[in-house]
């Protein structure tokens, strides 16, 4: 088995149990521990605080559809080059939209891509925070108003964003690999 980065970091050993339940629910569910998981449990405070935060994020409530925040993923790990982020989360796009040709279009050029005008806004609006996050001004947020976004939604496409930019530095840094199934899987 592939080490999940380059770093020197083993899991604790044993897994709390807690963490070992929600290991087995993923291997139960996905068919995989996911590396990201795997490269955090070396601390667990470091992998539960990643965990919850995630978690809240993409699956918690949100104006957000889990496919538009999946979206926001992909968008901002194509402009990082993030290939772990961009592997799994254009998985996630796939499968979700059960559209291939999406999932490839936002992991190359998200421009390239069908998009209803509402998802075009809010990942114009995950790109500049992405590349320019000082220049964001009210102008961009009230074009996302236009688009039917509330405040509310302007914060969680924000959120999703300058998460995606954290872990993309993180999978970056440390050479983490993505797990070999998310490769095949929704094609």
């Amino acid at each position: 088995m592939q080490e999940p980065t380059a770093l020197d970091l083993p899991m604790v050993d044993p897994l709390p149990e807690t963490t070992q339940k929600y290991f087995d629910i993923c291997q139960d569910k996905l068919g995989m521990v996911p590396n990201v998981l795997q490269a955090y449990a070396f601390d667990v405070n470091k992998l539960n605080a990643f965990t919850a935060f995630y978690n809240d994020l993409m699956l918690g409530q949100s104006g957000l559809t889990k496919l538009e925040r999946e979206m926001i993923a992909v968008v901002v790990s194509a402009i990082n080059r993030c290939f772990y982020c961009l592997t799994a989360h254009g998985a996630a796009v796939r499968e979700l939209s059960s559209n291939p040709v999406l999932g490839e279009q936002l992991v190359m050029n998200y421009k390239t891509a069908a998009l209803e005008p509402r998802q075009r806004a809010m990942l114009d609006f995950a790109a500049l925070l992405t590349t320019a996050s000082a220049s964001v001004a009210e102008a961009d947020r009230q074009t996302l108003r236009e688009h039917g976004f509330s405040d509310r939604d302007i914060w969680d496409i924000t959120s999703v964003a300058a998460f995606f930019n954290m872990t993309n530095r993180v999978a970056s840094g440390t050479a983490m690999v993505p797990n070999e199934e998310y490769h095949s899987q929704a094609r």
